[in-house]
């Protein structure tokens, strides 16, 4: 559709200040032109810095009717020569007017138009001396970046619209880093320092590499650390300068010699990995490359004319860095800056994102980025977040069935998490929540208690109402917890410790550059609001800092200055909720190790012997003992193509795993397959006169295990009960006593009853000389910790400080942390008579 060009102009004016965004080039309507002084005269640029003689441009300009070119700035007749280098740039716009505007409006603004017809959208406006160039498009008539009419698609780094072009919305790219190719400077080429080859001396790279040193200088025998810079760059990037190859088989058989040029390093890993159609040979080859922030985003992953549309100063990119809490903030201010106009065309937008704001908000995630990667967020937040989107749905007459939605909050979060779910069944919806939180199971308004153990143990409704009949009935465990009965004590004497591992200068993510002395040979708990920086402190700092010193882990610690040991430490393990292993060929038996005393006693059976059966046919990982109808696995897969695979018995050995001969050899008239299907307890009975399996099953039964099964496919079970078998694992180890175990969230699904379990376990391991650090909001597990450091005192950018650090009494004691708030219910008396002696104690070491 035609339209003239200020109704074109306000269109677009329109359209950059959709939802009162404009952006950061804004751009003229022809009735912008200033008239400075009495004349002005109007040109349209044509050409702009471009190499040619343009004869013909100036012929047909001519023939057109026009008398006046402006060339390289100077006023040339159009029916005159003019002669133009044509090896050089230059600037040619046509002069279309030459006016009053004072005088005559009508005849600026068909002067302006014409030019814009001409110029594709720009116009010189020429006042004496002075000149202004306009863009009637949006686009900056300087550098010429232009936009596109704005729409939603362009601000989702999802879409080719909007996505940067170099690494398609990723924000970042794979790099190879000569660091993990050359991990230690210390080794000569000889010795393997390119980790990237193998067998150098021998192979036709090795001879490659030790031409190319004889040429720059050195020998393979050179350590790495010893080469010059311009050594080290030729070698990892290359060289132009040609090079003489000598090769020879390794026989002797062959010699030939080349010239030719050295590509490098770094850019023969970047053509291999690109040519290879290997997923074997790509995997190797990633083991060398780095996520790095993408060079032309800066990791930011949408296109340089996204970023360049602003909402007060700030483009889309900025916004959602900030966190929920933030992001309230600056929508809350924005109203107010916004010109009539621009809050009309905004009110409904702005309405609907403070209301899904102050949904994040309500329960408990107004620390988290909204930029924040969906992979990096817990279980917890994850479904907390899904709650906030059905919130903000407005239905009802829904059911929603919600497993544990308290994982991962502080207790000062709790409570406008209870006050969200009770918000959703007040609009007329259903919740059925599973979870272990007291808070939660008292503002309930049913409990169903499901019981009265785990396992085969369990499986019934022991007790059911409010909560204040559970509490109320002998019969359940949950209600002997909430009424007092049962009950999680505090040690009796806390453990002290006179030697620290210390960080210094921590300012990864929120960390506000601070110092932390994390207590060896004790149980800590490390506390704090969510957001805190608790995992960034722990995980990102002090595991991965501990990985690089111990085992030179290629993973690098987020930004410290320092770490020093008071005394040595030689392992760092993380015990978490992950699966014990992949397949159902994992099990508590195999990951335990006590499948393989097991496996013993079987092969000394008096039939075994006989029958010549060592302790590997008693496998069903091994040919021999295994059926081979299904190869170990008890079970058939069959392969229903675009719909998932479908498991069914195998038919050969009805699923036991094993072939007939080797089920005939029993240990106390039970098979292997019966002792495979047997539960811990009841194996630990069946066993008992063989200490080392005895031993381990006494640990499963410690930690509360006693009911799972021994050959139990690892797929089955749960968080809490694959942790507890790492940790009994650990247990079972004969360690040196200088371990650093971190768990994070350890309680995350257990019953008090198994909490209770669980802290014992903990105990166990610092017993024997390990140092624990646990993060977690559970107050019956901090209330037991020798020591706790307190982050906060909110989270998000709030955050990244210690609050306060030393016994829980003492952190009780500071009422500027919240987690010492609701210590005090908990650690006695004693911690309130210490508040009114300490008030304002920060605690810190």
């Amino acid at each position: 559709e035609s339209q003239s060009p200020e109704r074109i102009a306000e269109s677009i004016l329109e359209q950059a200040q959709k939802a009162a965004g404009r952006p950061h080039e804004e751009r003229q309507t022809p009735g912008e032109v200033r008239e400075e002084g009495t004349q002005v005269t109007i040109l349209a640029p044509l050409i702009r810095q471009k190499k040619g003689t343009y004869g013909q441009l100036f012929a047909d300009l001519n023939s057109e009717g026009f008398s006046r070119v402006r060339v390289n700035g100077e006023i040339r007749r159009t029916d005159e020569k003019i002669d133009l280098d044509r090896y050089k740039k230059h600037d040619i716009d046509l002069v279309m007017d030459r006016l009053d505007p004072c005088q005559d409006r009508a005849r600026l603004v068909e002067a302006v138009e014409n030019a814009l017809a001409r110029a594709e959208g720009l116009v010189i406006a020429l006042f004496g001396h002075h000149e202004q160039l306009y863009s009637a498009r949006m686009a900056c008539p300087v550098c010429g970046m232009a936009f596109e009419e704005l729409q939603p698609r362009m601000f989702s780094f999802n879409t080719p619209f909007g996505a940067c072009e170099v690494c398609d919305g990723l924000g970042i790219k794979m790099e190879f880093d000569p660091e993990l190719i050359i991990p230690d400077r210390e080794l000569c080429i000889a010795d393997g320092a390119v980790a990237l080859y193998r067998n150098i001396i021998d192979g036709w790279r090795g001879q490659h590499l030790a031409a190319v040193a004889k040429h720059f200088g050195f020998d393979i025998f050179t350590p790495i650390k010893d080469l010059s810079q311009e050594q080290f760059s030729a070698l990892m990037y290359g060289s132009d300068q040609s090079i003489q190859f000598s090769m020879s088989m390794k026989n002797g058989d062959a010699y030939w010699q080349h010239n030719g040029q050295w590509e490098g390093l770094v850019p023969q890993s970047i053509r291999l990995y690109g040519q290879t159609a290997s997923d074997y040979r790509r995997e190797e080859l990633e083991r060398f490359m780095r996520v790095l922030p993408c060079p032309a985003c800066g990791g930011k992953r949408l296109k340089d004319k996204v970023l360049a549309v602003k909402i007060a100063e700030k483009s889309i990119v900025d916004v959602t860095d900030l966190s929920v809490s933030e992001s309230q903030a600056f929508f809350a201010r924005l109203g107010q800056r916004l010109t009539e106009k621009e809050q009309e065309i905004a009110r409904q937008v702005l309405k609907e994102i403070s209301s899904r704001l102050g949904f994040l908000e309500h329960v408990g995630l107004g620390y988290l980025n909204l930029s924040r990667n969906a992979g990096t967020l817990s279980g917890g937040e994850a479904q907390r977040i899904r709650l906030a989107t059905q919130i903000g749905s407005n239905l009802t007459g829904v059911l929603y069935v919600l497993d544990e939605p308290s994982i991962g909050l502080h207790q000062r979060d709790n409570a406008r998490l209870i006050e969200t779910l009770k918000k959703l069944r007040d609009l007329g919806n259903t919740l059925i929540v599973v979870e272990h939180d007291e808070e939660t199971i008292r503002a309930a308004d049913h409990v169903l208690d499901i019981g009265p153990g785990a396992g085969i143990h369990g499986g019934y409704v022991v007790a059911e109402g409010r909560p204040e009949e559970i509490e109320a009935s002998p019969a359940s465990l949950t209600g002997q917890y909430l009424c007092g009965k049962k009950r999680i004590d505090p040690p009796a004497e806390r453990r002290k410790s006179s030697s620290f591992i210390r960080l210094t200068g921590c300012r990864e993510n929120n960390l506000q550059n601070i110092d932390a002395a994390i207590p060896l040979g004790v149980f800590t708990a490390v506390t704090g609001v969510s957001g805190s920086g608790k995992s960034t402190l722990i995980y990102d700092t002090l595991y991965r800092a501990l990985m690089k010193k111990i085992y030179r882990s290629s993973a690098e610690p987020g930004q410290f200055d320092s770490m020093a040991f008071d005394s040595e430490v030689d392992k760092v393990i993380v015990i978490d909720q992950s699966p014990i292993g992949r397949t159902p060929r994992s099990n508590p038996a195999t990951y335990t190790k006590i499948f393989d005393p097991i496996r013993q006693a079987f092969a000394e059976t008096k039939e075994a012997k006989v029958r010549g059966y060592k302790a590997g046919r008693f496998s069903f990982n091994l040919r021999g003992g295994r059926c081979e109808a299904c190869q170990g696995d008890g079970l058939i897969k069959i392969e229903m193509n675009f719909l998932p695979d479908v498991y069914i018995e195998c038919e050969e050995c009805k699923g036991s795993r094993y072939n007939r001969e080797t089920l005939e050899v029993r240990y106390k008239d039970r098979s292997i397959a019966e002792v495979l299907d047997m539960t811990v307890e009841e194996a630990r009975e069946h066993f008992q006169n063989i200490p080392t399996i005895k031993s381990k099953l006494d640990t499963l039964v410690g930690v509360g295990l006693g009911y799972i099964k021994l050959g139990q496919s690892s797929t089955t079970l749960s968080g809490g009960e694959a942790q507890r078998i790492k940790l009994t694992r650990e247990l079972a180890k004969r360690g040196t006593g200088r371990t650093v175990y971190l768990l994070d969230e350890p309680t995350t699904g257990l019953h008090f009853d198994d909490v209770k379990k669980l802290i014992s376990v903990l105990d166990d391991l610092v017993a024997r000389g390990n140092s624990v650090v646990v993060i977690e909001h559970n107050l019956d597990v901090i209330k037991c910790a020798d020591y706790i450091i307190d982050m906060g005192p909110e989270g998000g950018s709030a955050g990244g400080r210690i609050v306060a650090q030393g016994t829980p009494e003492e952190v009780a004691a500071v009422e500027g942390s919240h987690t010492g708030m609701y210590l005090r219910t908990r650690v006695g008396s004693g911690a309130m008579k210490r508040i009114a002696g300490k008030k304002g104690k920060s605690g810190k070491a």
